[in-house]
């Protein structure tokens, strides 16, 4: 097991969820459920721990720039409930973890244990949100270091992510192989131009403004592979990599991921596609470590619960799948009652 490897996370009082327990498998998880059921507030959790591990300010800080709750105060991100509550988060790699608590009333000031080990080891990661940000990238950085603007902090780590200077050396065999995978559903590379990004291909420089948002998530994959942010031991968080991407494409982008899998980069995403995690299932290979979380509601207290496995099949309950059955099943009763219609 790696020292990135991150195992598992413990939320009590914390945003959506009352009180929840999950352990993390070590290739790729992904997290499905009904809107509202936290799958997002998740991956930012544990993101906001991993990039603190690269030693830059607090964790406190570092959640309420990714959250952004109103007046910045982090007591906010406690579970909305009567009295005086209080939040904890704690998140495990391998024997190191890394403990945060705080009250409702709490503005900037939370208690954290375990941060000095928790740093020994940084962590190399990045968050992909759904927005694509590298259109907007030129003069974005400096916009957001000068002023009080109101954009969570994922943005403009992306951006960072992505401007990253080349590794020295020739990249190796597998990046290789992952980029030229890229490249080919491109039709190009990326290259960079005082902070604007551009798809260098037969028809010359393209701005990413005049790309397909689709195409530059596919861009933005290249460079953090090119650039060496996604190497063995580092972490991909990825909300909704099938926002704005046609379906054509998520079988390429479920290669890409499971071979960055196999090189040792473990996966966190939140999805809603049906087509995204069947790709999952059908490309896999023995050597693929997948498990998928499902997030819901208790019918009863309405509390979010968690369900995981290593099959596709058995996930439940899988709103995704329930509703594209019923899709698929309203069309073909239309279809013979049409039918029905015709021979009378």
């Amino acid at each position: 097991m790696g020292q990135s490897t991150i195992t598992r996370v413990r939320l009590k009082n914390f945003t959506a969820f009352k009180e929840l327990d999950i352990k993390f498998g070590l290739g790729i998880n992904a997290f499905i459920g009904t809107n509202g059921t936290g799958k997002t507030h998740l991956l930012k959790s544990v993101y906001s721990a991993c990039d603190f591990a690269r030693g830059n300010g607090s964790f406190t800080g570092k959640l309420i720039r990714v959250f952004l709750p109103f007046q910045s105060r982090i007591g906010r991100l406690v579970f909305r409930q009567r009295g005086r509550n209080s939040a904890v988060l704690e998140i495990y790699r391998g024997l190191k973890r890394i403990k945060i608590s705080f009250s409702n009333i709490s503005k900037t000031s939370a208690k954290v244990l375990g941060k000095d080990r928790w740093t020994t080891d940084r962590i190399q990661c990045a968050y992909i949100p759904v927005k694509e940000m590298l259109a907007n990238s030129p003069g974005f950085r400096s916009l957001y270091s000068d002023r009080e603007i109101h954009f969570e902090e994922i943005y403009v780590d992306i951006i960072d992510k992505a401007l990253k200077p080349l590794l020295r050396g020739p990249p190796d065999i597998s990046r290789k192989e992952l980029l030229k995978i890229i490249e080919k559903s491109i039709e190009g590379k990326i290259v960079l131009t005082d902070e604007e990004f551009f798809l260098n291909n037969r028809q010359g420089r393209l701005e990413f403004t005049l790309l397909a948002e689709g195409m530059r998530k596919l861009g933005l994959l290249w460079l953090l592979i090119q650039n060496g942010t996604l190497l063995k031991g580092s972490i991909l968080f990825w909300d909704e990599p099938e926002t704005n991407l046609n379906p054509k494409l998520m079988g390429t982008v479920v290669d890409i991921l499971l071979k960055l899998q196999l090189l040792g980069v473990q996966i966190f995403i939140a999805t809603h596609d049906y087509v995204l995690l069947k790709e999952f299932d059908l490309r896999k290979t023995a050597k693929n470590k997948i498990m998928y979380h499902s997030l819901y509601r208790d019918p009863k207290n309405k509390e979010i619960m968690h369900s995981f496995t290593n099959d596709f099949v058995s996930i439940e309950p899988n709103a995704i799948s329930d509703t594209f059955m019923d899709l698929y099943d309203r069309d073909v009763e239309r279809a013979l009652e049409l039918n029905t219609r015709k021979n009378k």
